[in-house]
């Protein structure tokens, strides 16, 4: 058997103290947790940087390295640092060394670098090792080259040649959310199909369970499957609850792919142990004839400046649609009167309005209060603020009609233009052929 402790979704979401002692006290195989995530956007791999406070994250990291250090197996994180640059896996191996030195501990580390070069991914576009997942943009040579970071998403092989060296602590680069979880598994024997269908159970930590924020989480794995047991005080796994998981951030509830073959949990049973955990036989496991790696890949896509307005009055608010409408009109029309260029985008959303859904919201009401956010993208800072500048009195001033007095409304900031700065876009959606597993990344170790 093959006993692997998950603390939480993601390391700086926080965990339960007592139920990950108690995990500890399991005497787990290892302690496997994920680091990030795509959910937030393409910004944190366009910049390679972390979405999590970095003060957070050391006091969880801490945690964690402290557990280990108990439990006297080995900790792996995948996607350190939100996105799995080279440079977040830096960052978490600074706090790491931070870490140690404070407590008085050593520990020998591996570094899964998980980045890829820009020309050498435009290479092998060019000899059609690249291939698109629907629905994958069009892309060329050029816009290859033009990414600020590509990631390959690393797999259980790589996984298992970092746990290899010998490495009490693994911080690797992008991952896929599975892979840390499913390595140590595979590696000693366990059945493949309950190692990738476990590893996706517990992927998210107790989102599982009927307590999904309480985070701890212990699967077991053996030749004929998995048990998964929540942790924390009044945390259940239930045939539901586990079954259910499959459905997140999943296509399809029943395949899973993965880096060398996708899981089928067709066949998959659900029982029941207890109150509290639930065993899984039957998922089977696929090979791939050719070996791939999924890369996801960010760029600037141009530079913002944003002006949030506020409505107030009665017939404004209720006549939003027409007002915003109106201004977009006459801004664009200035623009290109005033600048002479078409190179931009310039949005309206009336925020407390269907901003998040718009045209696919379902519920009526008429809100008493609106913002209207501006948005406006431009190929440099300096357009996207001119032409913020050129949005800014309609914003204030522009009436309903051009018969009625002329009515203010209110910025919320001074000055109202505040600009982004760059804005990225994901722009790759495509698998990698590798001859080899390790070919795509790069291990290295530090005795710190």
């Amino acid at each position: 058997m093959v006993r692997v402790l998950v603390p939480s979704g993601a390391l700086g979401l926080g965990y339960d103290a007592e139920a990950l002692r108690r995990g500890v006290a399991a005497k787990p195989d290892l302690i496997a947790i994920d680091g990030g995530s795509t959910d937030s956007g393409p910004s944190y791999l366009g910049r390679g940087v972390s979405k999590y406070s970095r003060a957070s994250t050391k006091l969880e990291w801490a945690g964690l390295i402290e557990a280990r250090e108990a439990a006297g197996c080995p900790l792996v994180i995948g996607t350190a640092g939100t996105c799995g640059t080279d440079s977040t896996v830096d960052w978490l191996f600074e706090i790491t060394r931070e870490v140690l030195a404070e407590e008085g501990l050593s520990a020998k580390v591996a570094l899964l670098r998980s980045e890829q070069d820009p020309a050498e991914i435009a290479a092998a576009y060019a000899t059609n090792r690249l291939s698109p997942l629907p629905p994958a943009p069009e892309i060329d040579a050029a816009l290859i080259e033009s990414c600020t970071h590509i990631v390959a998403l690393a797999g259980a092989e790589q996984i298992n040649a970092a746990l290899a060296t010998g490495a009490d602590i693994v911080i690797a680069g992008r991952t896929t959310d599975t892979a840390i979880i499913a390595a140590l598994p595979l590696a000693r024997g366990a059945n493949p199909g309950a190692a990738w269908h476990g590893a996706k159970i517990g992927e998210c930590g107790a989102l599982c369970a009927t307590n999904p924020q309480s985070g701890v989480i212990l699967v077991d794995f053996d030749e004929t499957g998995f048990t998964v047991t929540p942790l924390a005080d009044g945390a259940r796994a239930t045939p539901h609850t586990v079954s259910a998981h499959m459905l997140y951030e999943n296509s399809d509830p029943f395949l899973l792919y993965e880096p060398g073959g996708h899981l089928d949990v067709t066949g998959a049973r659900y029982t029941a142990l207890d109150d509290r955990s639930v065993r899984v036989e039957g998922s089977e496991w696929v090979p791939s004839e050719r070996y791939s790696v999924k890369l996801e890949g960010a760029r600037i896509a141009g530079y913002q400046t944003i002006l949030l307005a506020l409505l107030r009055d009665p017939r404004y608010v209720a006549a939003a649609d027409d007002w915003c409408s109106d201004i977009l009109e006459k801004c664009s029309a200035k623009v290109r009167d005033r600048l002479g260029t078409d190179d931009f985008t310039l949005e309206l959303r009336q925020i407390g309005k269907n901003a998040t859904l718009g045209p696919l919201e379902t519920q009526t009401g008429d809100p008493v209060e609106l913002g209207v956010l501006g948005l406006i993208t431009a190929p440099t800072q300096a357009r996207a603020n001119e032409i913020g500048k050129l949005l800014n009195p309609y914003l204030l001033h522009h009436p309903l009609t051009p018969e009625e007095e002329q009515p203010t409304f209110a910025f919320p900031f001074s000055p109202a233009e505040i600009d982004r700065g760059p804005i990225y876009e994901f722009c790759l959606n495509h698998v990698l052929e590798l001859a080899d597993p390790m070919d795509a990344f790069a291990l290295e170790t530090h005795d710190v």
